[in-house]
């Protein structure tokens, strides 16, 4: 991983139409977790390579409980990324975070609950640190790109990870707010989660569309408000990664927040405990430290 860095880019169907993306290819990377989401769409930007994944499948046919996170983060792995930049709409908790705005969030409180969340279970046990969950030096290219290109964002902030399909109810909506979160999505966990135990950087931009239902003006929404907002962080997200991409191509060493190397102290099954089948399904995941 101290060679070249290949971004992985997980988000929305039409996040790939970027202008000066080349050499491009669609392929299937099998995975021993099972299918992943689509096709993985290969290709280069300024002589980087880029790997998106359209989080949803293409026409958004996948809900976000369905998703089959393990398989997605293991295929990125396999298909050789290094780091990923997530990207997703979210609701917003906070009057300042008005829709439009993006968050780089650096937290999570995880919420989910019908979802499949490591990698490691019975026959290969691993435990890694997640205090930290994001990547810092993805943060702060994110940060640097939204500012040249005057895309209000907030750097940092808690992102609620919600199970779904469902939003909220009110009461669900005020009481996180009252935990001071920032932002609420159905789809970065796992995810990060995963990210961390495959040992590739991760960082998530989470993108306002409305204001959660706390907010009194909630429910006059319309819904070619909401479509207008989508289109225009969609617009935004596509400059925002061609921005920031070629920015990330001088990393020679690994990284220095460890993400790359969290698996160094994790494992706790003993070698002669360790289930082989299990293993074998983890050979692109933890192959470094098996």
């Amino acid at each position: 991983m101290s060679g070249t860095p290949i971004i992985g880019i997980i988000g929305g169907s039409g996040l790939y139409e970027i202008d000066g993306l080349t050499n491009t290819r669609w392929e299937r990377v099998q995975s021993p977790f099972g299918p992943t989401s689509d096709e993985f769409l290969f290709g280069e930007l300024d002589g980087l390579q880029l790997v998106f994944l359209p989080r949803h499948g293409r026409g958004h046919k996948i809900p976000p409980s369905e998703l089959n996170f393990r398989a997605n983060i293991d295929a990125l792995k396999r298909a050789g990324v290094t780091e990923i930049i997530s990207l997703s709409a979210c609701g917003s908790f906070k009057e300042e975070l008005d829709p439009g705005t993006f968050v780089i969030a650096d937290q999570f409180i995880d919420r989910t609950f019908a979802r499949v969340k490591s990698f490691f279970g019975t026959g290969m046990v691993a435990h890694v640190g997640f205090g930290h969950p994001v990547c810092s030096r993805l943060g702060d290219a994110l940060e640097a790109g939204a500012k040249v290109l005057d895309i209000k964002t907030q750097r940092g902030g808690t992102y609620l990870a919600m199970e779904g399909p469902q939003f909220s109810t009110l009461a669900e909506s005020k009481l996180y707010k009252s935990w001071d979160c920032d932002v609420i999505g159905m789809t970065n966990m796992p995810e990060a989660k995963l990210a961390r135990e495959a040992e590739m950087c991760y960082a998530t931009v989470a993108m306002v569309t409305d204001f959660d239902c706390w907010h009194p003006d909630h429910d006059h929404v319309t819904v070619d408000a909401i479509i207008k907002v989508l289109l225009g962080n969609a617009d935004n997200a596509r400059s925002l990664v061609k921005e920031v991409v070629p920015k990330l191509s001088g990393r020679t060493e690994l990284c220095s927040d460890g993400c790359h190397t969290a698996l160094e102290n994790a494992l706790i099954t003993a070698p002669e405990a360790r289930d082989p089948d299990v293993c074998a399904k983890l050979d692109a995941v933890a192959g470094r430290v098996l």
